[in-house]
């Protein structure tokens, strides 16, 4: 019986393609569902046999930590040389977007409140 190895949501292109590599690197069957039409699921990467699942979770462990490690040191890098993304930088590229959201955070947060202070009254 098929187990789930990941589940693709959030999950990068990359990393797909990455763990697919590994997973036919090792001769390791799987198969991938895609998303479902209306958002509800998000697919995954399955393993096929059962007798390959302490196999291929074994590799993913070594995988996520390399990846971990890789991503961690790319974004020091990016913040040594300026390059990684901050409020202040988004701002600059994209206000219209970020005013958008913090718009939208306050009316939010105000409409939180609102029950509480129709009561206090």
């Amino acid at each position: 019986m098929s187990k789930l190895l990941l589940n693709l949501r959030h999950v990068p292109d990359d990393e797909i393609a990455d763990v697919c590599g590994f997973l036919d690197a090792h001769r390791i069957a799987w198969y991938q569902t895609r998303p479902g039409p209306f958002g509800i699921s998000h697919g995954g990467i399955w393993v096929k046999h059962d007798s390959d699942i302490a196999e291929a979770k074994r590799l993913m462990v070594a995988y996520q930590g390399e990846r971990r490690a890789r991503v961690r040191a790319e974004h020091a890098a990016a913040r040594r040389d300026g390059s990684a993304e901050t409020f202040a930088s988004l701002l600059r590229e994209r206000p219209g977007w970020v005013l958008l959201r913090v718009l939208g955070i306050v009316l939010l947060l105000a409409l939180m409140a609102l029950p509480g202070y129709l009561l206090w009254r």
